[in-house]
């Protein structure tokens, strides 16, 4: 039913210039549906009630994988053909990524597994996995082999899932072909132990390591490690958002950043993308450390080395080490550190409610750092990156009182000069930290 607008206006307007005429009748079009009652009754009896009469059973490499009417009903539907006609439509896509259709196929047909790499006593690289082959599952393929069964019942609701055998993308042979000879740099950051951070920087490195970037490719941390949640195996850890610490999912992660970055710059490979902590976070190389935040700020680097590059990365409970397997470009990357300047005393807050974080004054600065690239024993580039700090405000945590705005602390007398940093650090691409109140991973 639709009412018709014009002659509704009409209607309302002449009822209105006659008080106390009563109701007014809107003219209304009437118009029958484009799928009967018949036509539903045939969908369902001819189509929907087989189609949620029992699981259907795939046999994938030899295994069975049994998919029952509730995961079914969630990604079927009918739909109107246009001709008055429902025809059903099945979201292969969606039911091939549901857990509980995606967790039998990984244990009936694993994907393929690269070679795992490793450096020597000489830091040569050697093979210590070669990797095998795996199956590949198509949302084409698990919608041909279900829609079918359907409208079957009993035994015939099973068939054979086809699944191509796919090689590896990384083999030892390939790797000694891609020029993936030597180490060609290392980075490690140190951190306090806590089960978060055991756990959501176990995780991003559990998804980074073995990454193979090839020349000329771009390699991100966001889409690497993905969105920082529960349902990716984060859990919720120390951030930090509108200039003072707080919890939140994934907290943590920045530690694995910053070794990223170290290692890409003394890789001598070049960042794309790259942010500051809003404020200096002591363990980490001033001006050269990294933070990422999901939808908001990435760390992205290119492969300009002319050959590939394998990422390895480990982590104990108190750090994380991200080592570059390649060909190096260059026979020296060094790091150069100028002192801090344009220092800015902290302030006072209070905080209040679960997510407050006591947190200690620092003092805001900006820093410059350098990178030297040496090869041939001459200097033959250099870049210079600064990074401005915010000033870390002292934050007390009031269980129950309201937030306090900030207040002015006593000046801070200037930082005394941070010496040169020696030639093997791994040094970080400096640039501009992002406004305080951008929330960090």
């Amino acid at each position: 039913v639709t009412v018709h607008a014009g002659q509704a206006a009409d209607a309302v307007r002449a009822a209105y210039l006659r008080p106390g005429s009563g109701p007014v009748a809107l003219p209304v079009k009437r118009t029958a549906p484009a799928v009967g009652p018949e036509e539903t009754a045939r969908a369902m009896k001819e189509f929907a009630e087989p189609a949620m009469s029992g699981p259907v059973t795939l046999t994938l490499a030899g295994k069975p994988v049994t998919i029952t009417p509730a995961v079914l009903g969630k990604h079927l539907t009918v739909k109107d053909d246009g001709h008055g006609r429902l025809v059903p439509h099945l979201d292969a896509q969606g039911l091939l990524d549901d857990p509980a259709v995606a967790r039998q196929v990984a244990e009936a047909a694993p994907a393929p597994r690269n070679a795992t790499l490793r450096t020597d006593a000489a830091n040569r690289v050697v093979v210590a996995d070669a990797g095998r082959p795996g199956l590949k599952v198509t949302a084409k393929a698990l919608g041909d082999a279900v829609m079918p069964l359907l409208t079957r019942s009993g035994a015939a609701r099973s068939a054979e899932l086809a699944a191509p055998a796919v090689q590896p993308r990384l083999t030892g042979a390939e790797a000694e072909r891609l020029g993936i000879k030597e180490q060609v740099s290392s980075f490690t950051v140190n951190f306090p132990a806590a089960p978060y951070r055991t756990t959501n920087i176990g995780r991003a490195v559990d998804l980074i390591n073995g990454s193979l970037v090839m020349p000329g490719d771009t390699w991100s941390f966001n889409k690497t490690v993905g969105e920082r949640t529960k349902e990716n195996g984060f859990v919720d850890g120390i951030m930090i958002n509108d200039g003072q610490f707080t919890k939140s999912p994934g907290g943590g992660v920045s530690a694995v950043a910053t070794t990223m970055y170290n290692a890409l710059f003394f890789a001598g490979v070049k960042p794309l993308e790259h942010g500051a902590h809003s404020f200096y976070i002591e363990r980490y190389p001033e001006g050269r450390e990294a933070t990422v935040a999901w939808g908001t700020l990435d760390l992205r680097w290119k492969n300009d080395s002319g050959h590939a590059i394998y990422i390895r990365a480990r982590s104990t409970d108190t750090s994380v080490t991200i080592s570059f397997l390649g060909t190096k470009k260059y026979d020296e990357i060094r790091a150069t550190h100028g002192p801090r300047t344009n220092p800015v005393p902290p302030g006072k807050r209070t905080g209040a409610g679960p997510t407050c974080e006591v947190q200690t004054p620092l003092e805001g600065f900006d820093v410059s750092v350098g990178r030297v690239f040496v090869k041939g024993g001459q200097e033959v580039k250099k870049e210079t990156f600064r990074t401005h700090y915010t000033p870390r405000d002292e934050v007390t945590c009031d269980a129950e009182g309201p937030a306090a705005p900030a207040a002015p602390a006593a000046p801070a007398a200037p930082a005394a000069p941070t010496p040169t940093a020696p030639a093997t650090p791994a040094p970080s691409q400096a640039s501009a930290a992002l406004p305080a109140g951008h929330a960090r991973a």
